[in-house]
């Protein structure tokens, strides 16, 4: 099996977890216990949202009065947000500049309850930033510049073999949400690392232009992949027309668990050797639709950690997510 090395502590001095600067001692990068550790890991991109969004029907060319906003984003980001609204204690393994965006990006997330302390911070890699536009007929055109991330590679995970927050004698065992925007050399790694053999891994594509990247985590024993209807016929290799043909046709191809949502169509929850389970989203006017996968998620990890079971779970999810597309939280 190969191992992701990320660092060997042997030849690099410590890093303070906050800054990403040198520790000024060994001792510092164990300051944090992991009996401190958080209860859930948020892996991959923190970054500024910015979002165009018109009342008006769009097509390319188009030229219209609307809204631009520019909000804390991102897959991992995203996914935080929700478990902190939920009650829960996420943290960010990620990477955010040292760049005044990246200053401001850190106190924000301070005040909406996701934590920074094992993020790396650098001193010459900007903070990312996505940009989308979106109209009435939903989203028109989105970019990703998530090209600091993909640059720290492996770095970002230095907490998870260091002892910080695991190692390869004692694996982090907790719950991960991972985020797709990683590159695909890394997951790659990552499904196959001993540093993950043990966590329960909650996984997100970020689009469907990156849906095959997660090949590799298919069959990981430990992965739940929540995917949108494109997405997991992408992954799966084959068109399908409902959420549950979709999610079957991955369990067939190996999956041990996956989510389909269908936007305003049924979901469907599918886990080998048990009944795949169907679920109706609420009708609602969508007014925003950046960041309902990821609230979704968030959603239902945090219905399965208040202990509901899987027909329960997947209904609040959807019903959050309807929720928010409606803009009625922030």
């Amino acid at each position: 099996m190969r191992q992701l090395r990320i660092l060997s502590p042997m030849h690099r001095p410590a890093q303070d977890p906050v800054r990403g600067g040198l520790a000024s001692g060994p001792d510092l990068r164990h300051k944090h216990a992991m009996t401190d550790a958080p209860r859930i890991l948020c892996i991959g991109s923190v970054l500024w949202d910015i979002i165009g969004r018109s009342p008006a029907v769009m097509r390319q060319g188009s030229d219209v009065p609307g809204r631009i906003t520019r909000l804390p984003g991102g897959v991992a980001l995203n996914i935080a947000m929700g478990l902190a609204r939920f009650g829960l204690r996420p943290e960010v393994l990620t990477l955010i500049g040292q760049d005044p965006e990246g200053e401001e990006l850190i106190r924000a997330c301070a005040s909406l309850g996701v934590g920074t302390t094992w993020a790396l911070r650098s001193h010459d890699l900007p903070t990312d930033r996505y940009l989308a536009v979106e109209g009435a007929n939903g989203l028109i055109a989105a970019i990703a510049d998530a090209h600091s991330l993909e640059l720290a590679g492996a770095r970002i995970l230095t907490p998870l073999e260091d002892g910080r927050l695991g190692g390869l004698a004692a694996p982090w065992c907790g719950l991960i949400a991972l985020d797709g925007n990683l590159t695909e050399a890394l997951l790659a790694e990552i499904a196959a690392s001993p540093l993950f053999s043990k966590a329960d891994l909650r996984i997100a594509p970020a689009s469907p232009g990156k849906a095959g990247r997660l090949r590799p985590l298919l069959s990981h024993p430990g992965a739940t992949l929540y995917l949108n209807l494109e997405e997991a016929g992408l992954l799966a290799g084959q068109p399908c027309d409902s959420a549950a043909a979709a999610a079957d046709a991955l369990i067939a191809r190996g999956a041990v668990r996956v989510l389909v949502t269908d936007g305003g169509h049924p979901a469907a929850e599918a886990t080998g050797g048990r009944p795949t389970v169907i679920g109706c989203p609420p009708r609602v006017l969508v007014t925003r639709v950046t960041g309902a996968g990821d609230t979704f998620m968030a959603a239902h990890i945090a219905a399965e950690q208040r202990g509901l079971a899987r027909e329960a779970a997947l209904q609040a999810a959807l019903e959050a997510a309807a929720t928010y597309v409606s803009g009625d939280i922030s």
